[in-house]
């Protein structure tokens, strides 16, 4: 029987004449693309700046960048993520607090995220864990009170919508991320959204060394001279990449609504499956439905269930604070966020991407009954 992975991107012909007309062009990297790519991103959350980088991360290093996080700062962060959430902190030199996770979301508690602010407190990142976009309303009114950032991490969540405002919106800061498993894909790369174009300069700036012009900036001007004026990175992303994401960005509304067709079919199929609780839905949100994530105490049988029926499931994510390099450089340990800790031994992400049907569920579903 073919294998079912959890995830999987989906390129077409269109995708491939993209690529191929960026390979016939002058500009593989810094050119032309990289802005259209921005701007219809951009369009597509409503935002007035995109910024576009080379992975998910980069988006998460030069967000903490553009807000000066820097040593003795510290960013509140929850533990159900994965660790480059948290790692983007500590490129800064600052310190991530983590605060623990609604236990029927798995997103970030804003009493838990009250309780951990101190007057180092530089900012708040949110994480969209799944799809679903955090609960920003009371996040907001934190960081307005407190004097915070407020960024989302919203690598789940393009086209989801909290309170009929789009992801991309919701925060000073927004992130993405073009893996293959996510929305829509670019092989690797990345973007942040704001509103503030001083941020989105910044960003840009950093991505490319720390320099203020990139090699088709002066060619247009017609001088060589460039200077480097803060110690930045290599994060562009090139023009390949982003005609790829101009592409893929066209049937992302599609792909968004299959998602949610999927999820609903999910969530009928299992209503049945006593032991499996899928997550909580927030009625004043859309879903984007990255993930498909249910919880079941029988997590790690079914797993291997799932596996020797050629299915891909997963487990996101083990929490941050938990992982070796935190326990021995930040003291953490267990007990430090209990919801996320429980909710971690019994988690499963069962495959959802656009090309599945509904056959492809059934027969999910069909293994986890019999391995419950």
């Amino acid at each position: 029987m073919a294998f079912l992975p959890y995830g999987r991107q989906w390129l077409d012909a269109d995708d491939e004449a993209a690529v191929l007309d960026v390979l016939r062009s002058s500009w593989l990297t810094t050119g032309p693309k990289v802005a259209e790519f921005e701007q219809a991103f951009a369009a597509f959350c409503g935002a007035p700046e995109a910024v576009a980088v080379s992975n998910g991360t980069a988006a998460l290093h030069c967000a903490m960048y553009a807000l000066g996080v820097g040593p003795g700062d510290e960013v509140i962060v929850p533990p159900m993520t994965f660790a480059a959430t948290a790692n983007a902190v500590l490129y800064q030199g600052a310190r991530p607090v983590f605060a623990d996770v609604d236990p029927h979301t798995l997103l970030i508690d804003p009493v838990a995220v009250a309780a951990c602010i101190t007057p180092r407190t530089k900012a708040i990142i949110a994480v969209d864990y799944a799809g679903q976009p955090c609960d920003y309303d009371a996040l907001r009114a934190l960081a307005d009170a407190h004097g915070l950032a407020l960024v989302a991490d919203g690598c789940h969540a393009p086209g989801a919508t909290y309170q009929g405002r789009a992801v991309g919106t919701l925060a000073d800061l927004t992130t993405f991320s073009f893996h293959p498993v996510k929305h829509l894909t670019t092989a690797e790369g990345g973007m942040i959204t704001t509103d503030n174009p001083e941020w989105a300069t910044r960003m840009r700036t950093f991505r490319n060394h720390g320099i203020t012009t990139d090699h088709r900036q002066r060619e247009e001007h017609g001088t060589w001279f460039y200077e480097m004026t803060d110690l930045g990175y290599n994060y562009r992303l090139s023009d390949l990449q982003c005609a790829l994401g101009i592409s893929q960005l066209k049937k992302l509304p599609q792909w968004l609504s299959l998602r949610r067709t999927l999820a609903s079919v999910y969530g009928e199929l299992l209503a049945d499956v006593t032991p499996v609780k899928p997550l909580q839905l927030n009625p004043e949100s859309t879903h984007a439905y990255h993930l498909y994530v249910v919880r079941l105490p029988q997590r790690d049988q079914v797993f291997q269930a799932l596996k020797a029926a050629h299915i891909g499931a997963n487990v996101h994510y083990i929490p941050v604070h938990l992982h070796p390099y935190y326990r021995q450089h930040l003291g953490t340990s267990e007990g430090l966020c209990p919801q996320a800790e429980a909710a971690f031994a019994e988690i499963l992400t069962l495959p959802i991407f656009p090309q599945m049907d509904v056959q492809d569920i059934a027969r999910v579903v069909a293994v986890i009954q019999a391995a419950v």
